[in-house]
Formats: C-alpha cells, sequence, structure tokens
C-alpha cells in the first residue's frame, strides 16, 4: 500500500518550449492504522495511541480507534491489558518499563491482530545540555546541545526531544547512532528548522535510548522529510514500521535521561 497521505505530485513537462503543470490524480487511502506506542524506564502509565490515516486532501485529523484490544506483555510473563482511556488512547495500568527487558505489543482491532517487539536498551546518561549561536538571516540562532558519554563496544541509537517552557518545541527529528562515535563523548547540536531558543527560555531535553528498528523507523522519517509524529506526507514511501500486518507507526520500549537548562 502507499503513503497514508499521498504527495501531491506537479510534474513541469516541455514541449515546443512551452510549459504545461500537470496535477496527478491521488487514491483515497484505503483502510489501513496507525498504531504509536512506548514503554519506558520511568513510572507508568504508558499510552499507545490508534488512529486511521487520512487522504491526501483531507485535514489532518486522524480519525481514532475505539474498542480495540491492547495488551502488553513483557519477558516475565506479566501481562497488561491496556484500558481506553480516551478516544483512540490505551494507557497500562500495571507495567512498570525496565532496561534490558523485551516488550510485546498486540493491538486487535476491526479483526485484525497487529504486533510489535521492542527491547528496551540499558541507559545512557545524559550529562548536561549547553548551548551555540550562530547569526544567520539578521537574526541570532541558538541551539542546545546534548552532551553525554557513548558507551564502548556496545551499539547505541539515540533520539532527541526538546520541551520549551514546558510544551515540545517542534516535531523535528533528532535521531543518532555511534556508528562512527563508539565510545567517545558526544556533543550532539540540535539544529531547529523552524522554532528558535531565546535568551531566558527554560529548555528541557529528554534524550531516549531506542532500539535499532525504532532508529531505522525514525531515520527513514527523517530522511523522507516527514515531522516528528506520524506525517508522511513529503515521503516516495512510508517509513518500515516495526509492527506487523502492514500497520503504519511505531512501538518503542526505551530509556529516558532529561536535563533541565534556562537558556542564556
Amino acid at each position: 500500500m502507499k503513503n497514508a497521505k499521498l504527495i501531491l505530485i506537479t510534474a513541469a513537462l516541455s514541449l515546443f518550449s512551452c510549459k504545461k503543470i500537470v496535477t496527478l490524480k491521488l487514491n483515497n487511502v484505503p483502510q489501513a492504522i496507525v498504531i504509536q506506542g512506548e514503554v519506558t524506564n520511568q513510572p507508568g502509565p504508558y499510552y499507545v495511541t490508534i488512529s486511521r490515516p487520512v487522504d491526501f486532501y483531507a485535514d489532518n485529523n486522524f480519525p481514532p480507534v475505539s474498542g480495540a484490544t491492547v495488551v502488553i506483555t513483557d519477558n516475565s510473563g506479566q501481562t497488561d491489558s491496556l484500558i481506553e482511556v480516551s478516544p483512540g488512547v490505551y494507557g497500562t495500568h500495571i507495567l512498570q518499563g525496565a532496561p534490558d527487558e523485551q516488550y510485546t505489543l498486540s493491538v486487535t482491532a476491526g479483526g485484525v491482530t497487529y504486533t510489535a517487539v521492542s527491547t528496551m536498551p540499558a541507559t545512557v546518561n545524559l550529562d548536561s545540555v549547553t548551548f551555540v549561536s550562530n547569526s544567520g538571516f539578521g537574526r541570532k540562532r541558538i541551539s542546545a546541545v546534548a552532551n553525554f558519554q557513548d558507551p564502548v563496544g556496545e551499539k547505541n541509537y539515540y533520539q532527541f526531544i526538546e520541551y520549551l517552557n514546558g510544551a515540545q518545541l517542534t516535531k523535528d527529528l533528532f535521531v543518532f547512532d555511534d556508528r562512527l562515535s563508539d565510545g567517545r563523548y558526544i556533543d550532539y547540536t540540535l539544529f531547529n528548522d523552524s522554532s528558535y531558543l531565546q535568551q531566558g527560555d527554560n529548555l528541557t531535553v529528554n534524550m531516549y535510548c531506542i532500539d535499532s528498528a525504532v532508529y531505522n523507523y525514525f531515520f527513514q522519517l527523517l530522511q523522507s522529510g516527514g515531522a516528528g509524529s506520524f506525517n508522511t506526507s513529503a515521503s516516495p514511501a512510508n517509513p518500515t514500521s516495526n509492527i506487523s500486518n502492514g500497520a503504519y507507526g511505531y512501538f518503542s520500549a526505551h530509556t529516558v535521561s532529561s536535563q533541565f537548562e534556562y537558556v542564556p
């Protein structure tokens, strides 16, 4: 199945020095499902959201999927049957995430069962957040820098999210792997495309240690120009999900390490 939201393709065709704009017809989206869920090393509850994708020309209001059966099981055999806390949003009530544990998600909706497996990596601590500034286009641009020690001899994948004054700063994607930096001390700059930090802002940076399948999902989404939430409107192909049966989205078991700083 092609993109949940197909890209509008405008072709400029040259014929006898004339240019013609062609708008291709776009098919409607078949009944697919979007699943986004997580388990972390922080206290629960943890949430799984389930929705339907929409057609290209529709508003970005994804219809929630209610009445699904959602279960998360860990390696120890503990099973948590999630409760629908709001339309399309399901929460745990007994599960407590832990590093090195493997979690299996099962979602049954519309008579179809979707499954995903994610293993929570060991914790890597975010040591500090510092800031760099540069000038461009007539304005000063301040960016946060995440500083941390990458473990030696381990394959590690990271995701970063910024919260400005308590709200997520942007939908920009920040993912990093240590393929060329194993065992080094990392200072990773979080360059934002459209939102900028100002002096006096209070900024929290969350660093997630994610597994390879989740990293690949977000890396492909980043390469396609998508945003941090499910958005493939600009991608020629949907990122590879770790959820079975053709579902879109991801299921991530990850650790969280946070640092809070005022922007100087």
